[in-house]
């Protein structure tokens, strides 16, 4: 169950970046059988051709939208429903064996506010960027964005003992930064 919380808080916060992407990781590697992945019964679902077809086109058009002006923005002012929610699918497909009741109450107690937390900051930065660059580095952020996302993601997968370091680890990072553009 410890692992099984760990991945999903680990997803969790990868889909507060991006909210695909985590989930065709978590598609991919339980239909391809990859890192010990197997989804609880009610999210088989997740493994199939259908899903990670979608799953793959809708991250491709969520990476891609994400590094276009405008389009960032509206993406992000939807990113607060649709992150979240990302984040409980996430965090409950992973919790096998678990009371349903259980695991979709413990799926929206860490899923949600983990990836609200991420995307929040995510959002704080892109504020900051737009602000002093006028938007300019805001398609480099997003690669930034892109690359933390997916490491999450399958570090998450691969060695979900190491997440609650990686939050540290980002948490640290954020609010450095935060104080450096605080004083700056």
């Amino acid at each position: 169950m410890v692992l099984a919380i760990l991945l999903g808080i680990g997803l969790a916060a990868s889909a507060g970046l991006n909210a695909f992407l985590p989930l065709l990781l978590l598609s991919a590697a339980a239909h391809f059988h990859l890192a010990g992945i197997a989804l609880d019964a009610k999210f088989a679902w997740l493994a199939s051709d259908t899903a990670l077809a979608v799953l793959l086109v809708a991250t491709l058009l969520e990476l891609i939208a994400d590094k276009i002006p405008a389009a960032d923005h509206a993406l992000h002012l939807v990113g607060f429903v649709i992150r979240p929610l990302a984040g409980i699918v996430a965090a409950a497909s992973v919790m096998r064996g678990v009371d349903p009741m259980v695991a979709g109450i413990a799926a929206i107690i860490i899923g949600a506010p983990t990836s609200l937390a991420f995307h929040a900051a995510k959002s704080s930065a892109r504020v900051v960027s737009t602000a002093t660059t006028l938007g300019c580095a805001n398609p480099l952020l997003s690669l930034v964005e892109d690359f933390v996302s997916f490491s999450f993601a399958v570090i998450s997968l691969l060695v979900p003992l190491l997440v609650p370091l990686l939050l540290i680890a980002a948490v640290v990072l954020f609010v450095a930064l935060f104080r450096r553009k605080a004083t700056a």
